[in-house]
């Protein structure tokens, strides 16, 4: 069966400038050596730590006028890239949570992109849509505890009304977590700067490379603009390119 992701009209007509990714792989696992690229993409991370604070970076800025659009306080709810990469200033390292999530933290803090990535077997299909919310959408949290993200807040909403992100980028769902179990994955990257246009897809060409570098993973990616606003995967992933 496909499943097909896209940004509701409304996110594009409030973000325009918004860029964003998405990317489909079957096959991966949980047991792979990643720690040798994951370390090399931490490394640029630092790099750039060395010299100034995420707090000042172009691509963390953005995503902070837009929480601040979505009536959000910036420094209290922090896209994820922001989180990973004052984690990383502050301790030196990202934790090792799974070979894919390691994988797509260690880039996602080397481009200062925040990057989701979700088992694709735990969404409600036909559609995952990054919409605004409803407010009956259910959400996991990664604890366990049941939440409801509230009206108007940016969501990732499945057919069954499950909601698999909290404010846009601050939050993933427990639900769709990548786990031991996990074999087909959807990865999303979204970029609210002024270089988004450029980084994205070298941000989706990273990963793809990765992946098949660690697993018999076949990836398949799009960028994803208000004209071609859908990516369809399933078994094998059919990208709509513009």
């Amino acid at each position: 069966m496909s499943m097909r992701f896209r940004h509701a009209d409304a996110i594009w007509r409030d973000y325009p400038e918004l860029t964003a990714g998405a990317l489909c792989a079957t096959g991966v696992g949980a047991v792979a050596d990643v720690g040798e690229r994951v370390a090399a993409w931490t490394a640029h991370a630092a790099d750039r730590l060395a010299d100034a604070t995420e707090g000042t970076f172009p691509e963390v800025l953005a995503w902070r006028r837009a929480f601040a659009r979505m009536g959000l306080r910036p420094t209290q709810y922090r896209c994820a890239a922001e989180a990973l990469l004052r984690r990383l200033r502050k301790e030196g390292t990202l934790p090792r949570i799974h070979p894919v999530v390691d994988l797509c933290n260690a880039i996602s803090v080397a481009y200062a992109v925040p990057v989701a990535v979700l088992d694709a077997d735990r969404i409600a299909g036909p559609l995952l849509e990054v919409r605004y919310a409803v407010g009956d959408e259910h959400y996991t949290a990664f604890g366990g505890g049941a939440e409801h993200p509230a009206p108007g807040e940016v969501t990732f909403a499945d057919s069954a009304g499950r909601a698999h992100a909290r404010r846009w980028t601050n939050r993933q769902s427990g639900h769709s977590a990548v786990s031991e179990h996990t074999s087909r994955i959807l990865v999303v990257a979204e970029a609210m700067h002024e270089g988004g246009a450029q980084a994205v897809p070298e941000l989706l060409k990273t990963l793809a490379e990765e992946l098949a570098a660690h697993w018999p993973a076949d990836p398949v990616a799009a960028v994803l603009t208000p004209s071609t606003p859908e990516f369809t995967f399933g078994d094998r992933a059919r990208p709509t390119l513009g």
